[in-house]
């Protein structure tokens, strides 16, 4: 029985080794002519080599066989994933979804490959420059067969059901109100224990990092010392009907066949791994006296442009909390943006938006497309009597913002079935307050 255990930090240089074979990893050097227990060495990189020291990503795997040994790839035709932003017409309006169904296992069983559904985003992924949001479902575990991204990274939220995460450098565990971030070339199976569901960011060319404080000064929002990574656990089995290992490369999937499990890393070192976090942990930022600070206050990870301050796609909370502010309308207000903002609810009730946007469900506010709360919201809130509350209590929202300009696919926007026509609707009982001669 194996217990899983996690190494604390982000970025951090860990080191482990599977304690049924101690000493396996090499001493003082990282490719010696011959490796303990006669394992092959093998350099995970996830940066350019001559990238700046505080931006080098590397692993070092020490394996049983090195992940070379397979058959050629071949296309495989599964899911609905795409970097096709051109299939449908743009449409700017606001944009809702009911939360996404997960089929019944007798009737059409999914793992989390056959899962995916990609609803949006924009770029691609051969200019190492874009984005793209996915939306899993799945009823059924991984079986012999795994996945890795060779176009990007995963951050995977997931809404129902937990996941437990095997990868080339141990086991995690990661529930709802967790999420987890696979990095770009890292193999994984995902096993589910029923029917689960979840949503997906995806980062072509950019590796997510922990915001700047600035002002904040140095601690705050989330703390490194709560991202957690797994400990290396090795398998040393043989597949004789084969092993699937899936690659998502220039966003198509193909699929190779090898005749042993590839999580065969017995020993790893290196600062380029897998990691979780758990949303409870951020430490929540607020307005103590009146108005609102930016929504960027509630950034947990960022995945950073080449301009300054812009992000190619940020992933932000919006936590339980205590609201205060004096004189203030308490909701998020009205707004248009020049940054893209997809939203999803893991759980409860959001804010803004009572009813209508439910857990597993998601909405898209695209550039400079109004947005804000409804009509309910707006009269409730302008009402209130203006006192210490808990915000958020049991519920739990977030968002993806990006710089780009986000394409919905033809699945997001037809085939799913899932868009709500009538959620323009939630504006229109607004009506004017204005009176010329009161001040």
């Amino acid at each position: 029985c194996f217990i899983l255990q996690y190494m604390s930090g982000f970025g951090n240089e860990h080191v482990s080794e599977d304690p049924r074979c101690p000493g396996a990893l090499p001493q003082g050097q990282n490719n010696p002519q011959v490796c303990p227990y006669g394992l092959y060495a093998e350099q995970l990189s996830g940066s350019a080599f001559t990238c700046p020291r505080h931006t080098n990503k590397r692993s070092w795997l020490y394996r049983i066989l090195p992940s070379v040994c397979h058959k050629p790839f071949k296309a495989l035709e599964e899911g609905h994933l795409t970097h096709d932003w051109d299939e449908v017409e743009p449409d700017p309006n606001q944009l809702r979804w009911k939360p996404f169904e997960i089929p019944k296992a007798p009737q059409n069983k999914l793992d989390f490959v056959s899962g995916l559904h990609t609803l949006c985003g924009a770029g691609e992924p051969r200019g190492r420059n874009g984005i793209a949001v996915h939306i899993f479902v799945c009823n059924t575990s991984m079986f012999n067969r795994c996945l890795y991204n060779s176009d990007g990274d995963f951050l995977i939220v997931p809404q129902q059901g937990k996941l437990l995460i095997t990868t080339e450098f141990g086991k995690m565990l990661v529930e709802p109100n967790e999420i987890c971030v696979i990095q770009q070339g890292m193999r994984f199976s995902v096993e589910v224990f029923g029917e689960t569901r979840g949503y997906i960011l995806e980062v072509y060319g950019a590796h997510f990092e922990l915001p700047d404080l600035g002002p904040i000064g140095a601690n705050g929002l989330a703390n490194p010392r709560d991202f957690l990574v797994p400990v290396a656990w090795y398998e040393d089995r043989q597949v004789s009907g084969g092993y699937t290992v899936i690659s998502k490369y220039q966003g198509k999937l193909f699929a190779a066949q090898q005749d042993f499990s590839p999580f065969n890393v017995v020993a790893w070192h290196g600062n380029y791994t897998p990691y979780k976090y758990h949303l409870e942990k951020f430490m929540v930022i607020n307005s103590v006296a009146f108005d609102h600070a930016d929504p960027s206050i509630f950034t947990v990870l960022t995945a950073k442009s080449t301009r300054a301050g812009v992000a190619l796609a940020d992933f932000v909370i919006f936590p339980p909390r205590w609201g205060v502010a004096n004189n203030t309308f308490r909701p998020p207000y009205y707004h248009r943006n020049c940054m893209s903002e997809f939203m999803g609810l893991i759980k409860g009730h959001y804010e803004a938006k009572e009813e209508g946007f439910q857990p597993g469900g998601a909405s898209l506010h695209s550039m400079m497309t109004p947005h804000g709360p409804d009509a309910d919201c707006f009269e409730k809130a302008s009402k209130a009597k203006l006192e210490p509350e808990r915000v958020a209590e049991g519920t739990m929202a977030f968002m993806f913002e990006s710089s780009l300009s986000l394409a919905v696919t033809k699945w997001g926007l037809q085939t799913s079935s899932h868009l709500d026509k009538n959620y323009y609707k939630c504006w229109e009982p607004l009506k004017s307050h204005f009176n010329p001669k009161c001040k």
